[in-house]
């Protein structure tokens, strides 16, 4: 397949990039000319076919100051006015890829958080946790690294406080490639909540990565909430490396796009570490929404929990590639996964494939798949107790999601999101 898409952009992105990360692009510019683009002839990509996003005639973004301009028309000005702001965060808001100062909310002393384009310390894990060598969308994110977010929370330290990454897409009057980039370190005994905000206009592509370094004996709660535009692209890889005896949990919303990949991977690289990993994705029209996750077990004594659920209606396309790989050290492992899906039209499709690889002896695991639709009988209680056909349809989809909105801890965002689901 072709990617003069992306490369015939490289030269004018250098124009006007910093040369602080020029290496780190060259090197994963020659690792994206290597890599083939995925097609459905690659078992993880057999479902989703990236054909429409070739076709799309993508630019650059517009420069920082007319991309702010056009945010503050979108937003009404100012960054109280972003959806779903958390009253006492920190934020770090970024437009078309560029740090739009007007719209975030200072940093605060007791953590570094920062872009890189400014990066004042060294943070060796950028580049160095998400899988270039095997994912050719992470290795054109890194063609064009520029900025991005950067948030180092100190050993031992305790963040009272949400602290929030926006990255908001608004392009001209072309269509653009964006690459949002954040880094997360949380150092040892430390614990944070950080929330990853993708949100936008018109039609583009996000091509995001995020990388996490869990430390030893870390929490680490996190939300990634992808809202974008009915026509937009959005493709994203977030790998995260937990130390020893670290806590790391995610929930991962999808409520836009027209063609959605959203990749995950956690590894363990220590013993006694735990992490939970959930999804909610709701799905109307024609979009195509394809959850990918890897749970890897490098190391014994771990758990993982798995939950991703699914609400496609219309001509909607769902899509979960769930693996959980136990390696062959990493005895007493304890491993579970579930992907649940509710069609609400009989159009509406989804391909769930969970797997298993297992080369230790002494683990517990399970996985598991159902898919369904409203039960007749509920409906039918709920009707003869006179309540209306759509609100009773609204209360049982709402009832099948809540397990997966509750366990957000954000008040803000629970609410919008129920208010979504009830929609």
């Amino acid at each position: 397949m072709d990617k003069t898409t992306f490369t015939k952009l490289f030269a004018d992105f250098d124009r006007d990039a910093s040369p602080r990360y020029r290496a780190l692009r060259q090197a994963a510019r020659e690792r994206f000319a290597s890599l083939p683009l995925p097609t459905t002839r690659a078992e993880d990509w057999r479902f989703t076919s990236i054909a429409p996003l070739l076709e799309m005639p993508f630019d650059l973004p517009t420069e920082l100051r007319k991309s702010v301009r056009i945010a503050d028309e979108v937003l009404g000005g100012g960054h109280e006015k972003l959806p779903l702001a958390v009253s006492g965060s920190m934020r770090l808001t970024f437009v078309n890829g560029r740090l739009a100062r007007s719209l975030s909310v200072a940093a605060k002393p007791d953590i570094y958080a920062h872009t890189l384009d400014l990066l004042k310390v060294d943070v060796p894990e950028l580049g160095q946790i998400a899988a270039e060598k095997e994912n050719v969308f992470t290795a054109l994110n890194t063609s064009l690294l520029s900025d991005g977010a950067v948030i180092v929370v100190p050993d031992g330290k305790v963040v009272e406080y949400p602290i929030e990454i926006v990255y908001l897409s608004r392009p001209g009057d072309k269509s653009c490639v964006g690459s949002p980039r954040s880094l997360v370190r949380i150092g040892k005994n430390a614990q944070a909540l950080v929330i990853e905000r993708f949100l936008g206009e018109r039609t583009y592509f996000t091509n995001a990565v995020t990388e996490i370094a869990v430390g030893a004996g870390a929490v680490l709660n996190h939300v990634k909430i992808q809202d974008e535009s009915a026509t937009a692209y959005h493709i994203a890889n977030t790998q995260i490396v937990m130390a020893a005896r670290s806590n790391f949990t995610t929930h991962y919303l999808s409520l836009g796009g027209a063609l959605v990949r959203n990749e995950v991977r956690v590894r363990f690289d220590g013993e006694h570490a735990e992490a939970t990993v959930n999804g909610l994705y709701l799905a109307s029209g024609k979009q195509h929404i394809d959850n990918f996750t890897v749970i890897d077990h490098a190391q014994p004594n771990c758990a993982s929990h798995e939950l991703y659920k699914g609400i496609l209606d219309d001509k909607a396309h769902g899509v979960f590639n769930g693996k959980i790989l136990v390696r062959k050290d990493a005895q007493k492992t304890d491993a579970k996964q579930t992907n649940k899906v509710l069609l609400l039209s009989d159009d509406a499709t989804i391909n769930t494939k969970p797997q298993l690889e297992i080369f230790a002896d002494d683990v517990k695991c399970t996985h598991g798949a159902t898919i369904g639709q409203l039960d007749a009988a509920q409906l039918f209680y709920l009707q003869s107790r006179g309540i209306p056909l759509d609100a009773a349809r609204r209360l049982l989809t709402f009832a099948f999601a809540n397990d997966i909105v509750n366990r957000v801890r954000i008040e803000a965002i629970r609410e919008e999101l129920e208010a979504r689901i009830v929609r």
